[in-house]
């Protein structure tokens, strides 16, 4: 059984991955986002055999349950003390209130922990997890981020 918290934190994963908006992930989708998220070619035969592993219906498409069922394991409290600590990292960077890491907060936090970096290197940060495009990295895109 997958934990509440995990498949609320997943929406967003499944909806940045849902591309075209219609409710259910291809392994075209798949592989765009596998290669935006972790930088990593998937080919077309082994994302179709990630849809084939959890596509229950047989329409060779994830919706959002088999996608949790594909990337969601039950938590456990080791998990959930992991989750604790990458929330508090999380906050040390993203804008007061706001629930986002954007170039500019993160740009201040590694200058406050030694490493000057330019708001250009620090765009290509954010846009190399910023799964939905929108520009800055919320909670579950930095959970990616930090797994890779």
């Amino acid at each position: 059984m997958v934990h509440a918290a995990t498949s609320e934190r997943f929406s967003s994963v499944f909806a940045s991955f849902d591309r075209d908006a219609d409710g259910r992930i291809s392994a075209a989708e798949l592989r765009l986002c596998m290669k935006a998220a972790l930088r990593e070619d998937v080919s077309a035969e082994d994302a179709e055999a990630l849809v084939a592993l959890a596509d229950t219906d047989g329409d060779r498409l994830l919706d959002e349950q088999e996608f949790l069922r594909l990337v969601a394991r039950p938590e456990t409290e080791e998990e959930e003390e992991r989750c604790r600590g990458l929330r508090e990292a999380f906050t040390m960077y993203e804008v007061k209130g706001e629930g986002c890491i954007t170039p500019a907060s993160l740009m201040r936090m590694l200058a406050r922990l030694g490493s000057e970096q330019g708001i250009e290197e620090c765009r290509a940060m954010i846009r190399r997890f910023d799964l939905n495009g929108d520009g800055v990295v919320c909670f579950d895109e930095f959970k990616v981020m930090m797994d890779a």
